[in-house]
């Protein structure tokens, strides 16, 4: 399959319709790795200058938007972006504490018809993929987010078992989406 990651395509709709004009992709990723705070800032960068929940809570806001938008995309890449870069001062990360607003995007996701996806970078919070279920979600891909080829698929067991705990199976073709049971 051929995919592309376009991240935060709904501040520039213009290039990434332009971009996506110019071939055929099986899957279209969109994400959010930067949040507006005077300039664009990566969000692992924002952890130094800001408090940790304020930076999770604006990078769900911005997913949000990412959700609600009329970009073309399939898949909501890591939505627990954040939590690979949660400062060791902070604490435990606790998905609960930011519920509310991860079950927002979640649900006008599902609403978009959109999939979620479960990425092994740092183990996603079991809960979210529930709240996805609870959300109306339909669908889950996986992700490893590798970086380097020997990180293709990494923890690909321990993904596919939180699916099917939030109620999750697996499609017929490996490629596909696993869908609600």
């Amino acid at each position: 399959l051929s995919g592309l990651e376009l991240g935060e395509p709904h501040w520039h709709e213009a290039r990434a319709a332009a971009l996506l004009s110019r071939g055929q992709f099986d899957r279209l990723l969109g994400s959010v790795h930067t949040l507006d705070r005077d300039g664009p800032w990566m969000v692992d960068h924002l952890f130094g200058r800001l408090d940790p929940g304020e930076v999770v809570r604006d990078y769900l806001a911005e997913a949000l938007r990412l959700a609600e938008s009329a970009v073309p995309f399939d898949v909501l890449a890591h939505i627990d972006y954040p939590v690979r870069h949660w400062p060791v001062r902070a604490g435990h990360f606790d998905a609960g504490v930011f519920e509310d607003e991860y079950r927002t995007v979640l649900k006008a996701l599902a609403r978009s018809g959109r999939t979620l996806e479960i990425n092994t970078r740092v183990p996603m919070p079991a809960v979210i993929a529930r709240w996805w279920y609870e959300a109306g979600g339909q669908s889950v891909s996986f992700a490893s987010d590798a970086h380097d080829p020997s990180a293709v698929a990494a923890d690909f067991p321990h993904a596919a078992a939180l699916a099917e705990a939030a109620g999750f199976s697996p499609a017929r073709d490996p490629h596909d989406f696993w869908r609600r049971s």
